[in-house]
């Protein structure tokens, strides 16, 4: 049971096992700090060297993570999600519904300013609160949250504006009504007309890319990952529930998915990796949504020289290569 309690990283405010010793340096920061107030006590020596040697502690234990302490950065709860990277922009107008069902608020899309660009933004939005989660469903859309996303691409591309994607899903809602609604439907709906949208696309996971609900929205001209987020056909824990009905086998299933930035970049599925600060995004947010702005606005310019029909024409070569059996693919 302890060893247990260790994986699962009980005790610490992350539950990540393996920041324990990054916290413990920092409650001692803390407490040192408090100290130097109650009493004016100079010891701000001793406290740079304590934040000399979080510094060494941190850039060490990212430096070594697993496949699966990956992925539990990635489902941080306070790593930046799509209401804080919306908040970040310098404007946006958020469109509602799918003029079908409903509007799912497990998908957010809008007219969105990034500096002088105009996008058309579609994003999970998983929620910050326990309320947030419960109303967006967790990040796990609905069919209609597929639709809607589709209609404001289709409106983004009467625009002529260019599309960016946010990704941060477990997966798509497997539940009784999204399939009854068609909820596989919406999803290869989505993934077949995203390759002939005659608008650019970039699009960014940054956190959870689950299976086919990361896919709806995940066809791009550029596809990019956050340094630590995940992207993969299923959970770690789903994988591990099909080939060896044992949910401890996780972290030996994340590591046989090949599921993180780095492994995906060598496999040729991502574009580029974004960097994040160090420690996570969740320990400099606006660091790190500040290097997210500069890289779509650089992918973005980037597109814009490409005729769109070479990016059309582009776009379906990449998807090919990623299913390419040793390099080789059909004629386009």
């Amino acid at each position: 049971m302890a060893e247990q309690g260790k994986r699962n990283g009980e005790g610490t405010s992350s539950g990540m096992a393996f920041e324990r010793p990054i916290e413990e340096i920092e409650a001692q920061i803390a407490e040192l700090e408090s100290l130097s107030l109650s009493t004016r006590l100079d010891i701000s020596s001793e406290i740079e060297v304590l934040k000399a040697r979080l510094k060494e502690q941190i850039d060490k234990t990212y430096s070594e993570l697993t496949a699966w302490e990956r992925v539990n950065v990635a489902r941080h709860p306070k790593r930046p999600v799509a209401n804080d990277y919306i908040a970040h922009l310098d404007d946006f107008f958020e469109l509602h519904g799918d003029r079908v069902f409903g509007d799912d608020r497990a998908i957010v899309t809008g007219l969105a300013t990034i500096e002088d660009r105009r996008v058309m933004l579609i994003a999970h939005r998983k929620g910050r609160t326990t309320k947030e989660r419960l109303e967006c469903n967790f990040g796990c859309a609905h069919p209609e949250g597929y639709r809607k996303a589709l209609r404001k691409m289709k409106l983004a591309e009467k625009m002529g504006l260019p599309i960016v994607s946010l990704i941060n899903t477990p997966g798509a809602y497997p539940g009784i009504g999204a399939e009854e609604r068609g909820q596989a439907m919406a999803i290869a709906e989505n993934i077949l007309a995203m390759f002939s949208l005659r608008v650019p696309i970039v699009v960014l996971i940054i956190g959870e890319g689950g299976s086919g609900g990361a896919l709806g929205i995940g066809v791009g001209d550029r596809v990019l990952m956050m340094e630590y987020s995940y992207y993969s056909v299923i959970s770690p824990e789903g994988c591990a529930a099909i080939l060896w009905k044992d949910g401890d086998r996780s972290p030996e299933a994340a590591e046989a998915l090949k599921l993180t930035s780095k492994s995906l970049f060598d496999l040729g599925v991502v574009d580029e990796i974004v960097r994040e600060p160090l420690g996570g995004a969740h320990r400099a947010p606006t660091v790190a949504m500040d290097e997210v702005r500069r890289v779509l606005l650089r992918r973005l310019a980037e597109l814009d020289g490409i005729p769109i029909d070479d990016l059309l024409a582009e776009r379906r070569k990449k998807y090919r290569r990623i299913a390419a059996i040793d390099g080789r693919f059909p004629d386009v």
